[in-house]
């Protein structure tokens, strides 16, 4: 899904993701997921289990399951 963007040519997407129930999950998610080439800015809600992405382009659906993975937590697919 593409949404508003913080500057001219970059992407928001967001993910949902399963097993977060605290801060400390939301920053192992975002954690690892900020680490992917290209990304300016991450935010998790383990409420709802959103996780909104900003980054200079899309990003491959694998390589974000790779990095929600390593972070301890399943990637459900994007919202």
């Amino acid at each position: 899904m593409t949404a508003q963007t913080d500057t001219p040519g970059s992407v928001t997407a967001v993910y949902k993701v399963s097993g977060m129930s605290c801060g400390h999950c939301e920053g192992a998610v975002s954690g690892e997921i900020s680490e992917l080439p290209g990304v300016s800015s991450v935010k998790a809600v383990a409420s709802t289990g959103e996780v909104t992405v900003v980054s200079a382009a899309a990003l491959e659906d694998e390589a974000v399951r790779a990095a929600v993975d390593e972070a301890g937590f399943e990637l459900v697919g994007k919202v």
